[in-house]
């Protein structure tokens, strides 16, 4: 059974999620602030942390900021703030998804299984995404082995996500993609909810952490109008058959 860490401070509307998560499967720990979120990341192992953005004691940011430091468990926003900064600043920050206030049911619970079960797929298949042991570009080598990522021979940390669709560019060098093929392969046609925009701050986010300068990116540039390509030559090593 998959255990749910519920962050919100609406307790009548925190009442009503959790009878529903309940009622759809999941074990589910809550609490109103962030300090309790902390506290129960730190003791709890969790497969998905439903986070509500204004809290008491802080916000969900920076309670998502310290998770992603320990952990890429799926974190989904619950937020009242619909407009495309807040959206963009959650999903920069490490945020897997999110979902506007007032929702329904049924597409919260669409979009915890999704969050889910993607991460469990990429987590199990993230070797499998290359058919090589390593791939290096200039000072980026990626381990499929130990499913691992370095920069200058120190480990960058990446999401599983962020590391599927490192190696969807890395596999095909000099090869320019659509977004809509690189969404396909991402998400298998898994996810209706993930789109071109939410693409656009997972590419983000990568060009943050290999990039040395993520303005001028020189690994995964874009072609306007066009989509997106690794900008560079990469070499592998195949394993033993």
């Amino acid at each position: 059974m998959d255990r749910l860490l519920l962050v919100e401070d609406d307790e009548s509307l925190a009442l009503g999620i959790e009878f529903s998560l309940k009622d759809g499967g999941y074990e589910v720990s809550r609490t109103p602030t962030v300090e309790g979120g902390k506290n129960l990341f730190q003791v709890e192992l969790f497969d998905l942390i439903l986070l509500d953005v204004n809290l008491p004691d802080g916000n969900g940011y920076e309670l998502c900021k310290y998770i992603r430091t320990k952990s890429d468990v799926p974190i989904i926003f619950l937020t009242a703030c619909d407009d495309e900064v807040n959206i963009v600043q959650g999903l920069e920050i490490g945020g897997d998804d999110y979902i506007t206030k007032p929702f329904r049911v049924r597409e919260l619970l669409s979009r915890i299984k999704a969050s889910i079960r993607r991460n469990s797929k990429n987590i199990s298949n993230s070797k499998k995404t290359s058919s090589e042991n390593t791939l290096k570009s200039e000072n980026i080598l990626v381990d499929n082995i130990k499913g691992t990522v370095q920069k200058n021979g120190e480990a960058i940390n990446l999401t599983a996500q962020e590391y599927k669709l490192l190696l969807i560019f890395m596999n095909k060098p000099n090869v320019l993609m659509k977004r809509d093929e690189i969404l396909c392969e991402l998400l298998e046609g898994e996810d209706p909810f993930f789109d071109e925009n939410t693409l656009s701050v997972y590419i983000k986010r990568i060009r943050d952490k290999i990039e040395d300068n993520p303005r001028e990116p020189q690994y995964i540039v874009n072609k306007r109008g066009l989509g997106y390509k690794w900008n560079k030559d990469t070499c592998s090593t195949a394993g033993d058959d």
